[in-house]
């Protein structure tokens, strides 16, 4: 992934998760922490909240990242795709503590952690000018 990419993705701390099923859709929002080596974005949320129970339904997720302080001259920001996935065994311990690392206080909140697996990402980048965009896409296939 892009440096500049990741380096914003890393540097936010909330998403907007876009689900949907049987048509219907729903947004949320997040706190988030990314793992670059993995280009996954790990998150904690309830396993009954809507946007969990339709991810497990279609794992086909999207989303936004903007700047935590925004500024109206320069707009930079984030949209992806990706494939929502409760955490494995094998990605759990390094997913959790990422995520409690930055967001220590989260460890007393109930929920449960989960990743989205980063396939394709467009960066607005307003040190780029206006309108410029960086983009990248997964090299490999990733499957559901």
């Amino acid at each position: 992934m892009n440096h500049h990419i990741a380096e914003f993705i890393s540097a936010q701390t909330v998403m907007t998760i876009a689900t949907v099923d049987a048509g219907l859709p729903h947004c949320a929002m997040c706190f988030y922490v990314f793992m670059e080596d993995s280009n996954t974005i790990v998150f904690k949320s309830k396993p009954t909240t809507q946007h969990v129970q339709q991810a497990k339904q279609n794992n086909q997720v999207a989303g936004t990242i903007l700047p935590d302080k925004l500024n109206p001259g320069k707009t930079s920001g984030i949209q992806f795709t990706g494939i929502f996935r409760e955490t494995s065994d094998e990605l759990h311990d390094p997913a959790s503590k990422a995520y409690y690392r930055k967001y220590p206080f989260a460890a007393v909140v109930p929920g449960e952690i989960w990743t989205i697996e980063l396939t394709s990402v467009v960066f607005t980048d307003a040190m780029l000018g206006f309108g410029k965009k960086r983009t990248w896409e997964r090299n490999v296939v990733v499957t559901a």
